[in-house]
């Protein structure tokens, strides 16, 4: 009697305990997120940290203004003429000999990638940590086919072991503590590879040994390995990848096939264009002056490194953001990750409360372009910030954050009232009116008079439904003044006025003087 093979368990998120799906908006998923005490002292900590370090490196460079103009120049060139570097880069790659592929969506992104494994005759794959992947939720994906997808970032690791969601664009477990990684080593290792040793400790080296021996067999035994990609060269048609682990040096070197799922907006024109972003991009994101390891490589190479290359351009609602003259900003983005170290809704809202792999202030102009404003998740993202304006001054392509922001805010808006106009802009109309002309105005202020003398300036306090808003119910309103500017301007700078007049003449200003 033969019994059957145990099933292979889970390592991605599944649904819905821990997944993206149905996650709700971004101000209900907040009020529990602010409830993690040990969350919010782990992000705290690694922000200030990381953001400290990202300002000392930063002033090392005595032009950095000038690298993030010429930065944001470079990044809009490539958006005026994606279309010619895109051929251009195809025909480049295709010349190294690395099979190019375009993909509409996710559904098109996910179906070649699990195509390519199937045609392999693979089970499993070795990935590096890419930002293009989880958008299209490829894990899932090649799990359906029954394909295992093995992270090897060393943050992505301890988020998939732990069967939980990146909650940070470049330190995707950095919501957990060194105690929480230890836990998850000991308990789930042993369930996916090599265990983590008996005794093990939370101290650093520790966990990095047991990461290493976990992840080793697999490096040595995967024929496939998935990539993104920080940039590609449009002349050269150079797939460019930094890191800081050397785990991406293992998934570009060992396996016999390499696919790269890579944005369209990715590309640079040159290879000089390039040396500009390697200057900003570690010390934006790391902290460093330049990453431990950046690889780059062009094509196939007989005997060194992977013999089947091919490379999966990714639109995904790429396209609808550059038609969008404001929000198209937001493609100038390298993931450094420097605007959600410097956020203060971020680093106490953490990562996951922003329903995308995208959080943080590059997540809330990023997510409701590249998805539409249908779902309530990404009509909520544009209002995810105090528009303070931090993450306009630590951008490296000086993405201006709060302008799309504001632009987002105003479609939501648009989009929420185009069928039912709501009492708001009715306010907002009336208001027009008022301050269209004086004598509308001064109406206004008189009857603001009398009703100040009913209050005798006293507060208000929080106004009931349905007289405002929710905001209005948590804070104390003022009551009106019982004199307007005008009565006060009056008497203070028209002392001459008759008896019972006023300065000007019959009891108020003149349209003239107004």
């Amino acid at each position: 009697m033969t019994t059957q093979p145990e099933a292979r368990p889970r390592l991605t998120p599944a649904p819905p305990e821990v997944s993206w799906l149905g996650m709700p908006p971004f101000p209900e998923a907040v009020k529990t997120e602010l409830r993690r005490s040990q969350q919010r002292k782990n992000l705290a900590h690694a922000t200030h940290t990381i953001r400290g370090k990202r300002a000392l490196r930063a002033s090392e460079v005595d032009n950095w203004e000038e690298l993030r103009t010429a930065a944001e120049n470079i990044k809009d060139r490539v958006g005026r003429h994606l279309d010619e570097y895109l051929l251009q880069a195809e025909a480049a790659m295709q010349a190294a000999g690395v099979t190019v592929h375009w993909a509409r969506d996710a559904a098109d992104a996910t179906r070649i990638v699990t195509d390519i494994a199937r045609a392999k005759g693979v089970d499993e794959v070795v990935k590096i940590k890419s930002m293009a992947t989880q958008e299209i939720d490829l894990n899932e994906a090649l799990e359906e086919a029954g394909i295992a997808a093995w992270e090897t970032d060393l943050a992505e690791l301890i988020v998939q072991l732990g069967h939980d969601l990146p909650s940070h664009i470049l330190v995707p477990a950095i919501h957990r503590n060194r105690t929480e990684v230890r836990d998850i080593f000991a308990e789930e290792m042993g369930r996916y590879g090599t265990p983590a040793p008996e005794g093990m400790t939370d101290d650093p080296t520790e966990l990095t040994d047991a990461a290493r021996a976990h992840l080793r067999e697999k490096f040595l035994r995967a024929k496939m390995a998935v990539s993104g990609g920080n940039f590609i060269v449009a002349e050269t048609g150079t797939l460019v990848i930094v890191e800081s682990e050397g785990n991406g040096r293992m998934c570009l070197t060992l396996p016999e096939t390499l696919v790269s799922v890579v944005g369209i907006e990715k590309l640079l024109p040159t290879l000089e264009d390039l040396e500009v972003f390697l200057k900003l991009l570690p010390r934006s994101s790391t902290g460093e002056r330049m990453n431990p390891y950046t690889s780059l490589w062009t094509g196939v190479r007989e005997g060194d490194g992977p013999q089947d290359l091919h490379v999966v351009l990714l639109d995904n609602g790429r396209s609808r953001v550059l038609s969008d003259p404001v929000g198209r900003a937001a493609l100038r983005c390298i993931r450094c990750s420097a605007c959600l170290n410097i956020c203060p809704v971020y680093e106490r809202a953490g990562g996951h409360a922003y329903g995308s792999p995208y959080p943080g202030p590059i997540g809330a102009i990023l997510n409701p372009q590249l998805r539409g404003l249908d779902s309530p998740v990404d009509k909520a993202l544009p209002f995810a910030s105090s528009l303070c304006g931090a993450c306009n001054e630590v951008c490296p392509v000086k993405i201006p954050f709060t302008d799309i922001l504001v632009h987002l805010r105003h479609k939501v808006v648009e989009k929420k009232t185009e069928k039912h106009p709501t009492g708001e802009q009715a306010l907002m109309k009336t208001t027009g009116r008022v301050m269209s002309a004086g004598k509308n105005l001064e109406k206004v202020q008189l009857a603001s008079r009398g009703a100040g003398l009913v209050f005798k300036n006293k507060w208000l306090g929080p106004m009931p439904i349905p007289l405002a808003s929710r905001w209005l119910q948590a804070r104390d309103v003022e009551a009106p003044p019982t004199q307007t500017f005008r009565e006060w301007w009056d008497k203070e700078h028209r002392p001459s006025a008759a008896p019972g007049e006023t300065a000007g003449g019959q009891g108020s200003a003149t349209e003239e003087e107004r």
